[in-house]
């Protein structure tokens, strides 16, 4: 953590790992998280849904643990490992849980999207096998106003069938 007084400070350099790589960037002591990957590191796969903690669009994993970007300062992010939208799928092609939710059809307007692939990458790292009931659980957090969550609850069971098929 890097110890800022917001009345003197203008901008924080802040040194992070970001999608496995080495970032370094400008904050404002106010910025959040979610306004530093977007418009300071251009990564705008995490999206703005509700910036108050409440949707789970922001969702990124910061040292293991799943957080809500819009409550995160970006100054908070210094030391960090920060895995965002854009670090979940392999180099030159698509995560399972992205390919599943493109055939399940999980997605409609795509602002909730990310957070939901973030989300539950996280829970099939934690859990290989989850029930429908786990997996509703799991993603409580997070909100969509477009699909209804069936076709994505189906994607999520897809995707852990494809990283870990039954014998």
């Amino acid at each position: 953590m890097v110890a800022v007084d917001a009345r003197t400070a203008t901008k924080v350099v802040v040194q992070a790992t970001i999608n496995g790589e080495p970032v370094q960037f400008l904050a404002e002591p106010r910025q959040t998280l979610l306004e530093c990957l977007r418009d300071v590191l251009s990564l705008t796969g995490t999206k703005e849904g509700c910036a108050d903690g409440n949707c789970g669009a922001c969702n990124v994993v910061m040292d293991g643990r799943l957080v809500n970007s819009c409550l995160v300062l970006g100054v908070e992010a210094a030391g960090a490992s920060i895995t965002t939208i854009e670090g979940i799928a392999p180099v030159g092609g698509l995560h399972p849980l992205q390919t599943a939710f493109l055939e399940q059809a999980a997605l409609q307007c795509g602002i909730c999207t990310p957070g939901f692939i973030v989300s539950a990458s996280e829970l099939l790292k934690r859990n290989a096998r989850p029930t429908e009931d786990e997996i509703r659980f799991w993603l409580a957090g997070n909100l969509c106003r477009c699909t209804g969550y069936d076709k994505i609850v189906r994607a999520v069971l897809q995707a852990a069938e494809m990283i870990h098929p039954a014998a």
